[in-house]
């Protein structure tokens, strides 16, 4: 069983606006429909791959490779909530380096919030923790914390700053199209 760390290894929320009203979006129905090749049009060329599938105990799960940074990250999000406004998807990211493979835990929440009759805001917030095994790779290649944290929150804000409004424009165009 893999340990979570209540450190924060890096954090990073962007915000978009679209001109659609806040009744007519429902991020699970997003989520969990997305076919492949809009995933992949939403971070050209980072993200690589996703499905939808469900954990042993039914609850709902995405699946995203994607690069981010120098790494390659396979993450394995369980809904813990998903609703039309608010999804929170926590994963167990495999993360593949130059230096070999380790963990990091992922929380991605994904946000509707209304602005006016015709507008809603979309907001993605990514909030990485390192896990027991993440820190333990870091001690095997005597490699800081500090750094660590720095080359992922300068890779991970830059991924999030790219894909947040394709993500938005892409829930836009499944509200309209119901």
């Amino acid at each position: 069983m893999v340990k979570v760390l209540d450190t924060i290894l890096s954090q990073s929320a962007y915000s978009a606006e679209i001109d659609v009203p806040f009744e007519k979006i429902d991020i699970a129905d997003w989520l969990f429909t997305l076919p492949e090749a809009e995933y992949l049009r939403c971070c050209p060329p980072d993200h690589i791959a996703a499905g939808v599938t469900w954990t042993d105990d039914g609850r709902r799960m995405s699946i995203n490779v994607e690069q981010i940074g120098s790494g390659l990250v396979v993450q394995h999000y369980v809904a813990e909530v998903a609703e039309p406004a608010y999804c929170r998807m926590n994963s167990i990211s495999d993360v593949f380096t130059a230096n070999g493979r380790t963990q990091v835990n992922v929380v991605w929440e994904l946000i509707a919030e209304k602005i006016d009759d015709g507008r809603t805001r979309y907001t993605n917030k990514v909030t990485a923790h390192p896990t027991d095994v993440f820190m333990a790779f870091l001690s095997e290649h005597s490699i800081k914390f500090e750094d660590a944290a720095a080359a992922r929150q300068a890779a991970g804000g830059d991924h999030n700053s790219r894909e947040t409004p394709l993500f938005a424009a892409s829930i836009a165009r499944r509200a309209l199209s119901k």
